[in-house]
C-alpha cells in the first residue's frame, strides 16, 4: 500500500520530480515509489537512469549518473557527477518583439540634474583605499551621533562604502580600471545626493586621477579630502563633517516627483538558493521582470558563474548574434579564470545549496536564470559598466552575492530584487534590497528579513499572480516604503567590489 505525495515535475521530458514536501521510503510520486526518504526540495529519480546517462530537469541536463540509479531513488550528489558538454547557443531565435504595457504606472522618485530617478536619497562617502576607511566611518558616526539628519526629512541617510582595497595594484591593470568603474558608478548613482571621498593621499588609486578621468570637479555635492593633506585623522573627520553639513539643506532640497517605471534600473539576486527557488520564487521574480520590461524599465542578471549551463538560453533569446556572441565569450573567461587558478565551475553550489536540493552548477543555473523571466536579452556589460539600454541587460560578476549587487548598484541599479530559499541576510545602500522567500517555511522563520512569500506557489498561486504582486510591491519601495532589511539596518557593509588580479 503506497501513498500519494506532493510533488512536481518540472518538464515532461524530465526524469526526475521534485519533492515539494518530504517523501517518505514507499510512498509513489510521478509514477516511482520512493526506495528511501527524499527530503523537501530534493530530486527523486522518476524511471531508471543508467551509468554516465544524463539526468534532465527543466528539460535541461543538470548532470549524469555516477553509478545505475533505479526508480525511486534519491537524485543528490553521492550518485551525480559533472562533465562538459556541447550547449546549443541558438543565437536570436526565441527573441520576440517586446509588447509595450497597456497602461502607464509611475513611481514616486527624487529626480536627478541629468534627468534620472532616485529610489533613494543618501550622503555617501566613498574612500579611495582601505587606509581612509576608519575616518570615513567616523565622519557618518559623527554626522549621525550628532542628530542632525533629523532637519532633513529628505534625506534616507549617510553612509560610509568603504573597502579593503584602493593600493597594492596595478595603476593600469584591470584591478584597478574595477574599482574605478565602481567608485564612479557610486557616485553617479541616482539614489546618491551628495558625495564626500575621502583618500589617505600615496595610495594607488589617486583621487585627482579618478576625477580627471570622468571630468569630475569639486562642487557643493562632490567633495573631497586626504587624511594626509589635511592634517591627520581628527583634521579629517572634522573636515568631513563640516563638508557633509554644508551638503545637507542641498541634497534635501530633493522631493519626490511622479516618475515613469521605465526610470527604474532593477537589480537581480539570488542567495542562499535551494531545491524550491528555480520553480517558485526566481520565475515568479521573471514575470515581474517581463511587466518592467513591457513598462520600458531594466533588469540586470548578473553572477555569470551561476548561469553557467543555462547560457544558451539567454543567447537564444539576444537581439542580436553580436550580444549572444558576447555573453558566450563571458563564459569563456570564466572556464579559464578558474582553470588558472586550479578551481572548477561546479565548486560553485554551496554547503546550504546542496542541503536545499541544489546538486549542480548546472541544476543552479537554470533555475538562477529564471529570474530574467522571458524578455530579450538586449546588452552584455562588464563588471559596474553603467548600463545604458532598456530592457533585460546582463552584467558579468562573480557568484559572490555582496561582490556582484556591488557592480549592478555601480551600473545605475537603484532597486533590488533578491529571491532565497535558505535565508539570506543583505541590504545594499543606497539601493533598497526586497527579499523573497522561495518557501513559507523560511518566510515564517526569517519574517522580520523577508518581504514577500513566494512560498504559496506550491499551494497554487500562479506564477503569473505572485509576478504582479512582486512588480506592485517594488513600485511601493521604490516610491519610499521601506524594505525589512532596511529596517534591520542592513547595507552599511556591502559594498564589496570586485578584488580581482595579484595584490602587489
Amino acid at each position: 500500500m503506497t501513498t500519494a505525495a506532493r510533488f512536481i515535475r518540472l518538464d515532461a521530458q524530465d526524469n526526475i520530480v521534485l519533492a515539494i514536501d518530504a517523501i517518505v521510503a514507499g510512498t509513489e510520486a510521478g509514477g516511482a515509489v520512493a526506495r528511501q526518504r527524499i527530503p523537501r526540495g530534493h530530486k527523486m529519480a522518476t524511471s531508471a537512469i543508467a551509468k554516465d546517462a544524463a539526468i534532465l530537469k527543466y528539460g535541461q541536463v543538470i548532470g549524469f549518473a555516477q553509478d545505475d540509479i533505479a526508480a525511486g531513488d534519491w537524485v543528490h550528489e553521492h550518485n551525480v557527477y559533472m562533465h562538459g558538454f556541447n550547449r546549443d547557443y541558438r543565437f536570436t531565435e526565441d527573441a520576440r518583439p517586446t509588447v509595450p504595457a497597456e497602461t502607464a504606472r509611475t513611481f514616486q522618485g527624487f529626480r536627478r540634474a541629468n534627468g534620472r530617478y532616485g529610489t533613494r536619497n543618501y550622503v555617501a562617502v566613498l574612500t579611495s583605499v582601505n587606509c581612509s576607511a576608519s575616518a570615513s566611518r567616523f565622519i557618518v558616526e559623527e554626522i549621525n551621533r550628532s542628530g542632525i539628519l533629523d532637519d532633513y526629512p529628505n534625506i534616507d541617510g549617510a553612509i560610509a562604502l568603504v573597502h579593503g582595497t584602493g593600493c597594492g595594484l596595478d595603476v593600469k591593470g584591470e584591478a584597478h580600471e574595477l574599482l574605478k568603474r565602481t567608485q564612479w558608478g557610486y557616485a553617479t548613482n541616482p539614489n546618491v545626493g551628495g558625495v564626500l571621498m575621502v583618500g589617505l593621499g600615496c595610495e594607488s588609486f589617486q583621487i585627482p586621477r579618478f576625477m580627471k578621468s570622468y571630468g569630475l570637479v569639486e562642487s557643493d555635492t562632490f567633495r573631497t579630502l586626504t587624511i594626509q593633506e589635511t592634517g591627520g585623522t581628527r583634521k579629517t573627520v572634522a573636515a568631513g563633517v563640516e563638508a557633509i553639513r554644508q551638503m545637507l539643506p542641498i541634497v534635501n532640497a530633493a522631493e519626490r516627483v511622479p516618475a515613469p517605471v521605465s526610470e527604474l534600473m532593477l537589480a537581480l539576486q539570488c542567495g542562499g538558493s535551494d531545491g524550491y527557488s528555480g520553480f517558485t520564487a526566481n520565475p515568479a521574480l521573471g514575470k515581474a521582470v517581463d511587466l518592467l520590461v513591457a513598462h520600458g524599465g531594466t533588469a540586470i542578471l548578473s553572477e555569470t558563474p551561476e548561469i553557467y549551463g543555462a547560457e544558451h538560453l539567454l543567447t537564444s533569446r539576444a537581439v542580436s548574434r553580436d550580444v549572444g556572441e558576447r555573453l558566450v565569450e563571458r563564459i569563456r573567461w570564466w572556464e579559464r579564470y578558474t582553470e588558472r587558478h586550479e578551481m572548477e565551475m561546479n565548486n560553485n553550489p554551496s554547503p546550504g545549496n546542496k542541503l536545499g536540493g541544489l546538486t549542480t552548477i548546472l541544476e543552479k543555473s537554470l533555475g538562477a536564470a529564471a529570474k530574467g523571466g522571458s524578455s530579450n536579452l538586449v546588452d552584455v556589460v562588464h563588471y559596474a559598466e553603467t548600463v545604458t539600454s532598456h530592457g533585460l541587460v546582463f552584467m558579468d560578476t562573480p557568484g559572490y552575492d555582496p561582490v556582484s549587487a556591488t557592480g549592478q548598484v555601480a551600473g545605475g541599479a537603484n532597486i533590488l530584487a533578491f529571491t532565497t530559499g535558505r535565508g539570506s541576510a543583505f541590504g545594499s545602500k543606497p539601493t533598497p534590497s526586497v527579499k523573497l522567500a522561495s518557501n513559507s517555511i523560511i518566510f515564517e522563520q526569517m519574517n522580520e528579513d523577508m518581504d514577500i512569500n513566494c512560498g504559496d506557489i506550491l499551494d497554487g498561486v500562479s506564477l503569473e499572480d505572485k509576478g504582479r504582486e512582486i512588480f506592485e510591491h517594488l513600485l511601493l519601495v521604490a516610491s519610499g516604503e521601506k524594505t525589512k532589511s532596511e529596517l534591520l539596518g542592513y547595507g552599511d557593509n556591502e559594498f564589496v567590489p570586485w578584488s580581482i588580479g595579484a595584490t602587489m
